[in-house]
């Protein structure tokens, strides 16, 4: 986290948070939702300021209830996630080595992987608890390459370093967040909690 926004968050603690307004969408792209995105349950527009893309990467966090936030000086603004709160880059180097790289432009290092019924790949780290991150749709050619399927598609190993062969495992992209212990929809998880306490 960065200094400025410690210093902003011992200035002022109590700052209501946010939610709606950020989302990170399958792709890796920080997207702002303004009133008539939340509204229209679209995903917003794209940010393209470096230095804004900067400062939200490196100020990303979970809280203790896997809600995934944005510290924004003093502010914390919950992200609204397309499917998982990582999505990682798969590349090949001059070797041949394969890499994986999260949209903070961290390498990321798999100790699992999944399978979801549409095809998708999910890697998990070795945190506690586990990162989920969703592999770009644009790697999945690589990803094959580097594959062994069974026949059904739902199942097999990736080959992940000479010495390190991941087995792939089936799972429903509706079981993927309490899987990895994330919260898909900060902004819907707040208005169910008002919800309850409305009706007691």
């Amino acid at each position: 986290m960065d200094d400025i926004v410690k210093q902003a968050l011992a200035r002022w603690p109590n700052v209501p948070h946010c939610t709606g307004w950020l989302m990170l969408d399958a792709r890796g792209n920080w997207r702002m939702r303004d009133e008539a995105a939340q509204a229209g349950n679209t995903p917003g527009t794209a940010i393209r300021h470096d230095a804004l893309l900067g400062f939200i990467n490196r100020n990303y966090e979970r809280d203790a209830n896997g809600q995934w936030y944005f510290q924004n000086g003093p502010q914390r603004v919950y992200v609204e996630l397309e499917y998982t709160p990582w999505i990682v880059r798969l590349a090949s180097d001059a070797s041949g080595a394969l890499t994986l790289t999260d949209q903070a432009g961290q390498p990321f290092e798999p100790a699992a992987a999944w399978l979801d019924e549409a095809g998708s790949v999910i890697f998990a780290d070795a945190g506690t608890p586990p990162r989920a991150a969703l592999l770009h749709d644009h790697d999945l050619d690589l990803f094959s390459d580097h594959a062994t399927l069974a026949d059904d598609a739902r199942s097999g190993t990736f080959h992940w370093r000479a010495d390190r062969a991941l087995p792939l495992q089936a799972v429903k992209r509706a079981d993927v967040p309490a899987s990895f212990a994330f919260v898909q929809s900060p902004a819907r998880a707040e208005r169910e909690a008002q919800g309850d306490a409305h009706e007691h």
